[in-house]
């Protein structure tokens, strides 16, 4: 059975879709099949030309459903859900699907407020600053805050993932063929993160989205454009 990480978290703005894509370009610089699921409404879905992963359009209820059932019958897979914003809801659906779930937020004191929220609702959810400025001064102000606000939720905190101009190359419609080493980097790193994490989470759930039809299970070979796990 794959594994599910779900990118989720009440406040907009915080870089979820380019988490997502950072994640699934990582996880393919590491030799691993992942698939990014866009539940958005408000995106576009992404070609998927050139990149190391496979975008899925999961904007309806049945698709959703459709992906995490054929993820259950592939092993070695990681499916990577963008969760979008505002939308709790969502966020409670998807969070009982995941094997893992992470709560971006930037280096605010609103979004940290925001993300604590989120972390007493997803006990077993981590946070992860995203976005996090690379001036050392920025920095340092940041590490402030995240001291005087959530140094009670420190084990449930990850590495940052800093700002980079060059991913918003990760959500062109079609991707360049060679992107920068900087960006590269930042992708594997984030990837590894979560390969650890995965490691040690608990076994994805069997759950299904709350709609009103599931599908019946399909055998892998079906997966539409998912090449051989």
């Amino acid at each position: 059975m794959a594994q599910i990480v779900c990118i989720i978290g009440n406040k907009g703005g915080t870089g979820k879709t380019t988490l997502t894509h950072m994640l699934c370009h990582g996880l393919g610089l590491l030799a691993r099949h992942s698939v990014a699921v866009l539940t958005d409404r408000e995106r576009e879905p992404l070609s998927r030309a050139s990149r190391r992963y496979l975008p899925f359009d999961a904007r309806s209820d049945d698709n959703l459903v459709r992906i995490v059932a054929k993820l259950s019958l592939v092993d070695s897979w990681i499916g990577v859900i963008d969760g979008g914003a505002n939308r709790p809801e969502t966020d409670a659906r998807l969070h009982h699907l995941a094997s893992l779930s992470l709560l971006p937020f930037r280096d605010s004191h609103e979004d940290m407020r925001t993300v604590l929220r989120d972390l007493e609702r997803f006990p077993d959810a981590y946070a992860l600053p995203s976005q996090w400025p690379a001036n050392a001064w920025q920095q340092e102000a940041a590490r402030r805050s995240v001291e005087q606000l959530m140094d009670d939720h420190g084990s449930r905190l990850l590495e940052p993932v800093h700002a980079i101009s060059a991913s918003k190359l990760l959500l062109q419609s079609d991707l360049p063929e060679q992107l920068p080493s900087n960006l590269n980097n930042a992708c594997r790193r984030l990837a590894a993160q979560v390969l650890e994490l995965l490691e040690s989470c608990r076994p994805a759930t069997a759950g299904q989205p709350d709609v009103d039809r599931t599908p019946e299970p399909q055998s892998a070979a079906s997966l539409s454009g998912l090449p051989p796990a």
